[in-house]
């Protein structure tokens, strides 16, 4: 009896949080399997949803879950704010000790989820899951390898494709990140930023339970954009480099031209020598002109101070 008593006050609180989006025959396949899961650990967790305002009826099915099972609980945003604002809006909600976040479409399989809070016991405040061997689009996996060998050159830290936001998180670390309230949101960016002990763990990465994944080029890209321009100032940095460059290439150049101009030897400069350097630096004034343009309205973006997220609904809160 008495091992039965420790058993129960050292079980741990867990919340997981899963961004929702086109996942209506999706979702009550994930709540069955995260159930399954976790009450191998414990019997005392909840199961956050956030809906990002999908075209089907995954609202309608989350609240139909929620009514048979109160260990689920609904948000619903009041429009499709994107993956990563909809993950913060879970985390500002969550009340666990330990809090897990994983994507919707079971890639993320929730059976590893007692590994990652295993790995947890050797005393790691985070455990990244990380896929051996994605099972994406090849197009999506180059897109993130590349995305990734780009970050982290601008940024100047490592950064591992194979890790997305599958993990475990104890409440200090959830509590760093939601404090961090920019307007520019990348959740695995600002788990780096704020430390603490981590780990990664080999986990096994499924095919899509159904559908395709909402991530088209031109979102990753944005995404990608967004990403750079809130984390890294590099852009600019090498911008002014270039620019010295191509002034000092400059500079040398009209030397030799102011010398052999005195020698005799060029009487007329040179139309096609105008027409190049014009072009060559009105390009790369647009072009910085641009980069410095982004940065602004970022900038501006910021300072309105909007919420990052707005609800429209929830249930079971």
């Amino acid at each position: 009896m008495l091992f039965l008593q420790d058993y129960i006050i050292n079980m741990p609180f867990l919340t997981i949080v899963s961004p929702v989006y086109q996942a209506e025959l999706i979702l009550s396949e994930l709540v069955d399997r995260i159930e399954v899961a976790v009450v191998k650990i414990t019997n005392d967790f909840e199961i956050i949803l956030v809906e990002d305002c999908s075209s089907d009826n995954s609202w309608d099915v989350i609240e139909q879950i929620a009514l048979r099972n109160k260990r689920v609980k609904g948000i619903k945003l009041s429009r499709n704010f994107g993956q990563h604002y909809a993950i913060t809006a879970g985390l500002d909600q969550s009340k666990g000790e330990w809090i897990v976040v994983m994507d919707c479409d079971l890639q993320d399989q929730p059976e590893e989820i007692i590994n990652l809070f295993n790995k947890t016991k050797e005393g790691f405040d985070i455990v990244l899951a990380r896929r051996i061997d994605r099972k994406d689009a090849l197009a999506k996996r180059l897109f993130s390898k590349l995305f990734y060998q780009t970050l982290g050159y601008l940024t100047g830290s490592e950064q591992d494709e194979k890790v997305a936001n599958f993990g475990i998180y104890r409440r200090s670390v959830i509590d760093a990140v939601i404090g961090m309230r920019e307007s520019i949101r990348y959740f695995p960016t600002m788990i780096k930023w704020v430390g603490f002990r981590s780990t990664k763990l080999n986990v096994d990465h499924d095919e899509r339970f159904e559908g395709k994944s909402a991530y088209n080029l031109k979102r990753l890209f944005k995404l990608a954009t967004d990403i750079i321009l809130a984390y890294s100032d590099k852009p600019i940095r090498l911008l002014i480099k270039t620019g010295l460059f191509i002034s000092g290439g400059s500079f040398i150049i009209a030397i030799v031209y102011f010398v052999k101009w005195l020698q005799g030897d060029i009487s007329v400069l040179g139309y096609t020598s105008l027409i190049i350097s014009v072009w060559l630096l009105s390009g790369f004034i647009i072009a910085t002109l641009g980069v410095v343009g982004l940065y602004v309205g970022k900038t501006f973006e910021g300072v309105k101070n909007r919420p990052i997220y707005i609800i429209e609904k929830k249930v079971n809160d």
